[in-house]
């Protein structure tokens, strides 16, 4: 089973290039009534085929939160306890699992039969799209907000490539979700009025691209990524990777690339270009 790649989302301005070893976290609208941002998401890996829920908070000085879906039903809460209580929480960002959104048994890989799956239509009816609460409380007091939940949910990226001689990354805007649903599927969605529009219609307001090597988790290199947000109105889909950025990453590196198509609610839909090697000598080795 691949391993997730957990918070893809960054908080960047568009454009923008990081050099970065930090963790990344979910993008957020602000402000959002009484917090700083809050903002809930549909994330959606194309490659792998994968589907998960995710949510962000932040506030000041908070000792419990909870969230609310559009019915008033809690779906989440937390406290802080002893010295976290008396430290405070801020910011929280929560990942749902992300299962698989097909049917594992239909597939060419038997290792993963038994790996669970929510399909999309079946996702689709367990997260009702609407206004999801956000509450937060403090020694001061509690404080509210109110985000939407869409189904606008854009595209896959496709024609992923990678120019290792230039550097010189390249794709194109997609009409599906990959291993989540075909563009025939999704017609079908529309037409029996469970999807809002087909993701091909819906508009990326951002492109983020991430490099980064993939490597064991106790590799130095580990979590060296360049990442970079674009318009999503671009004409050409190309971006170059930094010379001086491929060259610290050291010979015979093997890498990853992501691409997510992001809309206006913050929905994402990521693609991956995987098996990279980066400055060839020997040939690279593939992680375990």
């Amino acid at each position: 089973m691949k391993q997730k790649n957990a918070g893809r989302y960054r908080l960047l301005a568009a454009p923008v290039a990081l050099l970065t070893l930090v963790a990344a976290t979910a993008t957020a609208r602000a402000p959002c009534g009484g917090f700083g941002e809050c903002k809930v998401l549909v994330e959606i890996n194309a490659s792998d085929g994968d589907i998960g829920f995710h949510f962000l908070l932040d506030g000041d000085d908070l000792t419990a939160a909870k969230l609310q879906r559009p019915d008033g039903r809690t779906i989440f809460q937390t406290e802080a306890l002893r010295e976290m209580r008396e430290q405070t929480m801020t910011e929280t960002f929560v990942e749902s699992a992300e299962p698989l959104c097909f049917d594992p048994t239909t597939d060419e890989d038997p290792e993963n039969d038994e790996e669970p799956f929510v399909t999309l239509e079946d996702f689709l009816a367990r997260w009702t799209a609407g206004s999801y609460r956000f509450f937060g409380f403090s020694e001061e007091g509690r404080v509210e907000g109110r985000t939407n939940l869409t189904y606008y949910l854009p595209a896959a990226p496709t024609n992923l490539a990678f120019d290792s001689a230039t550097g010189l990354i390249s794709w194109d805007a997609g009409d599906d979700l990959g291993e989540c649903a075909t563009s025939a599927e999704l017609d079908a969605l529309v037409s029996n009025g469970d999807l809002p529009m087909h993701p091909k219609r819906v508009q990326v307001k951002t492109w983020e691209v991430v490099f980064e090597a993939d490597v064991a988790d106790d590799d130095p290199r580990n979590g060296l990524k360049f990442t970079i947000r674009l318009p999503g109105d671009i004409a050409v889909k190309k971006i170059r990777v930094p010379h001086r950025y491929l060259q610290a990453l050291g010979n015979d590196t093997p890498a990853k690339i992501e691409i997510g198509a992001i809309n206006r609610g913050d929905n994402a839909t990521f693609t991956e270009l995987a098996d990279i090697c980066v400055n060839e000598v020997e040939g690279c080795v593939a992680a375990e």
